[in-house]
Protein backbone atom coordinates (compact mmCIF):
# COMPACT_ATOMS: atom_id res chain seq x y z
CA UNK A 1 0.00 0.00 0.00
CA UNK A 2 1.40 3.40 -1.52
CA UNK A 3 2.32 5.48 1.88
CA UNK A 4 1.53 8.51 -0.17
CA UNK A 5 -1.71 9.81 -1.73
CA UNK A 6 -2.13 11.58 -4.89
CA UNK A 7 -4.79 14.26 -4.75
CA UNK A 8 -6.41 16.30 -7.38
CA UNK A 9 -4.43 19.77 -6.84
CA UNK A 10 -1.51 20.71 -8.63
CA UNK A 11 0.66 24.00 -8.75
CA UNK A 12 1.84 25.68 -11.54
CA UNK A 13 5.46 27.50 -10.93
CA UNK A 14 5.18 30.99 -11.47
CA UNK A 15 8.20 31.84 -10.50
CA UNK A 16 12.03 30.63 -10.06
CA UNK A 17 14.92 32.15 -8.38
CA UNK A 18 18.60 31.38 -6.45
CA UNK A 19 20.03 33.37 -4.10
CA UNK A 20 23.81 33.25 -5.28
CA UNK A 21 26.35 31.97 -2.20
CA UNK A 22 28.14 35.56 -2.62
CA UNK A 23 25.02 37.76 -1.85
CA UNK A 24 25.11 39.97 0.74
CA UNK A 25 21.63 39.82 1.77
CA UNK A 26 18.44 37.47 0.68
CA UNK A 27 17.83 39.03 -2.33
CA UNK A 28 17.10 36.18 -5.00
CA UNK A 29 17.75 35.98 -8.55
CA UNK A 30 15.26 35.18 -11.54
CA UNK A 31 15.66 32.04 -13.40
CA UNK A 32 13.30 30.73 -15.88
CA UNK A 33 14.64 27.37 -15.09
CA UNK A 34 16.78 24.90 -12.55
CA UNK A 35 18.38 21.80 -12.00
CA UNK A 36 17.21 20.17 -8.85
CA UNK A 37 20.32 17.96 -7.61
CA UNK A 38 19.63 15.86 -4.57
CA UNK A 39 21.90 19.25 -3.10
CA UNK A 40 19.17 21.67 -3.97
CA UNK A 41 19.31 24.24 -6.73
CA UNK A 42 23.03 24.32 -7.30
CA UNK A 43 24.07 28.28 -7.57
CA UNK A 44 22.23 29.04 -4.00
CA UNK A 45 23.23 29.86 -0.75
CA UNK A 46 20.91 27.16 0.95
CA UNK A 47 21.88 23.85 -1.28
CA UNK A 48 24.34 21.55 -0.50
CA UNK A 49 23.13 17.89 1.46
CA UNK A 50 24.29 18.90 5.14
CA UNK A 51 23.82 22.13 6.93
CA UNK A 52 25.07 23.89 9.92
CA UNK A 53 21.51 23.82 12.34
CA UNK A 54 20.31 27.57 12.26
CA UNK A 55 18.34 29.11 15.74
CA UNK A 56 15.13 27.30 14.32
CA UNK A 57 16.66 23.98 15.64
CA UNK A 58 18.33 25.45 19.11
CA UNK A 59 15.26 23.50 20.79
CA UNK A 60 17.32 20.04 18.94
CA UNK A 61 20.53 20.69 18.44
CA UNK A 62 22.94 23.77 19.40
CA UNK A 63 23.39 26.02 16.99
CA UNK A 64 26.14 25.31 14.14
CA UNK A 65 25.85 21.52 14.73
CA UNK A 66 25.78 19.60 10.92
CA UNK A 67 22.74 18.35 10.43
CA UNK A 68 20.86 17.06 7.34
CA UNK A 69 20.10 19.79 4.82
CA UNK A 70 16.08 20.25 4.48
CA UNK A 71 15.85 23.92 4.27
CA UNK A 72 17.53 23.27 0.49
CA UNK A 73 14.21 25.44 -1.06
CA UNK A 74 12.10 28.69 -0.15
CA UNK A 75 8.78 27.67 -1.65
CA UNK A 76 5.89 29.87 -2.32
CA UNK A 77 2.30 30.46 -2.93
CA UNK A 78 1.36 32.96 -5.45
CA UNK A 79 -2.36 33.67 -3.57
CA UNK A 80 -0.19 33.59 -0.10
CA UNK A 81 1.96 36.33 -1.73
CA UNK A 82 -1.08 38.48 -2.69
CA UNK A 83 -2.30 38.54 1.08
CA UNK A 84 1.01 39.68 2.55
CA UNK A 85 1.06 42.51 0.07
CA UNK A 86 -2.04 43.64 0.36
CA UNK A 87 -1.88 43.26 4.69
CA UNK A 88 1.51 45.60 4.04
CA UNK A 89 0.05 48.11 1.57
CA UNK A 90 1.69 46.83 -1.54
CA UNK A 91 -0.08 46.07 -4.91
CA UNK A 92 2.32 43.55 -4.91
CA UNK A 93 5.11 41.61 -3.39
CA UNK A 94 8.72 40.17 -5.38
CA UNK A 95 9.80 36.84 -4.49
CA UNK A 96 13.37 38.13 -5.25
CA UNK A 97 13.31 40.15 -1.35
CA UNK A 98 12.03 36.78 -0.35
CA UNK A 99 14.78 34.55 -0.87
CA UNK A 100 12.67 32.33 -2.59
CA UNK A 101 13.27 28.96 -4.90
CA UNK A 102 9.87 28.14 -6.22
CA UNK A 103 6.50 30.43 -6.48
CA UNK A 104 3.51 28.00 -7.17
CA UNK A 105 -0.07 28.77 -7.73
CA UNK A 106 -3.20 26.67 -7.70
CA UNK A 107 -2.80 25.18 -4.02
CA UNK A 108 -5.07 26.28 -1.57
CA UNK A 109 -3.75 27.35 1.99
CA UNK A 110 0.09 25.74 0.66
CA UNK A 111 1.46 27.09 3.63
CA UNK A 112 0.06 24.47 5.77
CA UNK A 113 0.19 21.52 3.46
CA UNK A 114 1.29 18.63 5.78
CA UNK A 115 5.00 18.07 6.03
CA UNK A 116 6.38 15.45 4.28
CA UNK A 117 4.14 15.86 0.82
CA UNK A 118 5.53 16.14 -2.24
CA UNK A 119 5.54 18.18 -4.59
CA UNK A 120 6.34 16.11 -8.18
CA UNK A 121 6.88 17.53 -11.81
CA UNK A 122 6.24 15.77 -14.60
CA UNK A 123 10.00 15.75 -15.54
CA UNK A 124 9.99 13.31 -12.55
CA UNK A 125 12.00 16.38 -10.07
CA UNK A 126 10.36 15.47 -6.70
CA UNK A 127 9.92 18.10 -3.78
CA UNK A 128 9.50 17.01 0.01
CA UNK A 129 8.48 19.48 1.85
CA UNK A 130 9.72 19.59 5.47
CA UNK A 131 7.75 22.05 7.32
CA UNK A 132 6.25 25.92 7.46
CA UNK A 133 8.71 28.36 6.35
CA UNK A 134 8.48 30.99 9.71
CA UNK A 135 8.81 34.56 8.63
CA UNK A 136 11.53 36.33 10.09
CA UNK A 137 13.08 39.88 9.55
CA UNK A 138 15.81 39.22 6.87
CA UNK A 139 12.96 39.65 4.11
CA UNK A 140 11.90 43.09 5.49
CA UNK A 141 15.36 44.28 5.01
CA UNK A 142 15.16 43.81 1.04
CA UNK A 143 11.97 44.53 0.96
CA UNK A 144 12.86 48.48 2.66
CA UNK A 145 15.42 48.70 -0.09
CA UNK A 146 13.04 48.74 -2.62
CA UNK A 147 9.81 49.95 -0.49
CA UNK A 148 10.78 52.09 2.43
CA UNK A 149 8.50 52.40 5.02
CA UNK A 150 7.09 48.93 4.33
CA UNK A 151 9.31 46.19 5.68
CA UNK A 152 8.62 46.14 9.10
CA UNK A 153 5.27 45.02 8.11
CA UNK A 154 6.72 41.81 6.54
CA UNK A 155 6.95 39.47 9.24
CA UNK A 156 3.22 40.32 10.75
CA UNK A 157 2.08 39.88 7.68
CA UNK A 158 3.41 36.53 6.17
CA UNK A 159 2.74 34.93 9.70
CA UNK A 160 0.87 31.64 8.45
CA UNK A 161 1.37 32.45 4.80
CA UNK A 162 5.14 32.23 3.89
CA UNK A 163 5.53 28.98 2.68
CA UNK A 164 7.62 25.84 3.28
CA UNK A 165 10.66 24.49 3.25
CA UNK A 166 11.75 21.63 1.68
CA UNK A 167 14.19 19.31 -0.46
CA UNK A 168 15.28 17.39 -3.40
CA UNK A 169 14.27 13.52 -2.84
CA UNK A 170 14.12 13.11 -6.98
CA UNK A 171 16.59 15.09 -9.19
CA UNK A 172 15.51 16.65 -12.10
CA UNK A 173 14.98 20.13 -14.65
CA UNK A 174 12.17 22.38 -13.22
CA UNK A 175 10.94 25.43 -15.37
CA UNK A 176 8.34 28.45 -15.12
CA UNK A 177 5.11 26.96 -15.89
CA UNK A 178 5.93 23.23 -14.74
CA UNK A 179 3.48 21.72 -13.17
CA UNK A 180 3.90 19.94 -9.46
CA UNK A 181 1.52 17.48 -8.08
CA UNK A 182 0.75 17.41 -4.60
CA UNK A 183 1.23 13.78 -2.95
CA UNK A 184 0.42 13.71 0.90
CA UNK A 185 1.05 11.10 3.76
CA UNK A 186 -1.52 8.56 4.07
CA UNK A 187 -2.11 8.90 7.73
CA UNK A 188 -4.46 10.61 10.03
CA UNK A 189 -3.76 13.65 11.83
CA UNK A 190 -2.04 13.21 14.88
CA UNK A 191 -4.30 13.85 17.67
CA UNK A 192 -1.99 14.73 20.32
CA UNK A 193 -0.83 18.23 18.33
Amino acid sequence: MPALRPTDFKGTITWLGVVPRLANGIRAEIRSEVFASYAGFEEDVHSGLTRPSCIRMTATYPKGTEIRNVRQLSILSAEELALIADDMGLDDLDPIHLGASIVINGIPDFTHVPPNARLQAESGATLTIDMENLPCVLPGREIEHDNPGHGAKFKAAAWNRRGVTAWVEREGLLKVGDALRLFIPDQPAWRHG
